[in-house]
């Protein structure tokens, strides 16, 4: 036990994931924070209320905060900050629509964040994922490494669902890989999706395959239909959750993950998703893994895709 995570933003994503990171009781404190007065205070009330029963010591505290900073010394020396703040997509819209109002808001709390907790990790998961990640790197001016976005963990995991459900297997059994971005340039990689350690590719046909990925590539669309009053945050939450413990455990785990690339597949100076190795100073390593000549050219459109628009994210 040891250590402070922040969780910036109550609404059903930030709420899930601090619950979940309340609950590896591998923290001292949990704190959530929201601009609804009382809305993080109650949760927190809630959460601290099912200790006994879940079994940890993890204490969570809720405080409200303003844009302008205030409430934020509750937030001071984190060793890890999960940025959930912003809009969430309604049906029919795209990440990209959310670019504008989000990144007004994910900047102002990088800067608070900075502020109070220097030495913090960043793992941004509002979107627009890879530009909202880009953007709180600028405006917290830490190094590189030490902020990443989540994307590639559930684009994983949203894929290993898909797989698991169509071939009837545990989802143990399945292992996928997605890299790129968050969105239409998500790059699947088929060359290391295995069942039961046999080659995705011996099992479905291309179409069946192609059918799946594009199913992951609109995974988050899906659920955001269906709800019709916000999105996913369930899956999202544990993929946040995930990647904090790996920080604060200083576990080496490697993971796909939104990661600055810096020539590693040829790519450089870019936000991307990409495996990388996660510890105690955020990303240590990003991982270069062998990929076809497909994939590569693949993962080059979406570095380029991605960077025009985080070239735009620095004016808003």
């Amino acid at each position: 036990m040891g250590g402070k995570v922040t969780v910036v933003g109550a609404g059903f994503y930030g709420s899930t994931t601090a619950l979940r990171l309340a609950e590896y009781d591998v923290f001292d404190t949990v704190v959530l924070t929201d601009i609804v007065e009382g809305k993080p205070e109650g949760l927190a009330l809630d959460m601290n209320q099912s200790r006994s029963i879940e079994g940890f010591e993890t204490k969570i505290i809720g405080v409200t905060t303003t844009a302008e900073g205030a409430g934020y010394e509750a937030t001071a020396n984190s060793d890890v900050v999960v940025i959930t703040a912003g809009l969430p997509r309604k049906p029919g819209m795209s990440r990209m629509d959310l670019i504008g109002v989000n990144a007004g808001i994910v900047r102002g709390v990088a800067e608070n964040i900075a502020k109070h907790s220097p030495k913090a990790v960043i793992i941004v998961v509002s979107n627009p994922l890879d530009e909202m990640t880009s953007l709180a790197q600028i405006a917290t001016g830490f190094p590189k490494n030490r902020v990443m976005g989540q994307a590639g963990m559930l684009d994983t995991a949203r894929f290993t669902n898909f797989v698991a459900e169509k071939l009837a297997v545990k989802v143990g059994a399945v292992k996928t890989l997605t890299l790129g971005s968050h969105g239409d340039t998500m790059v699947p990689v088929p060359s290391r999706c295995t069942v039961n350690g046999k080659a995705l590719s011996e099992l479905l046909s291309q179409t069946e395959i192609d059918e799946l990925v594009d199913r992951t590539r609109n995974g988050g669309a899906e659920v955001v239909a269906l709800l019709k009053t916000g999105s996913a945050y369930y899956a999202p939450s544990a993929a946040a959750a995930r990647m904090a413990k790996a920080v604060i455990e200083d576990s080496g785990a490697v993971m796909p993950v939104c990661a600055w690339v810096d020539g590693e597949y040829g790519i450089s100076g870019v936000y991307l998703g990409v495996e990388a190795e996660i510890g105690r100073n955020g990303v240590k390593k990003v991982v270069e893994s062998a990929l076809t000549q497909t994939e590569v050219a693949a993962l080059k459109a979406a570095a380029e895709a991605v960077r025009a628009k985080q070239a735009d994210v620095q004016t808003l």
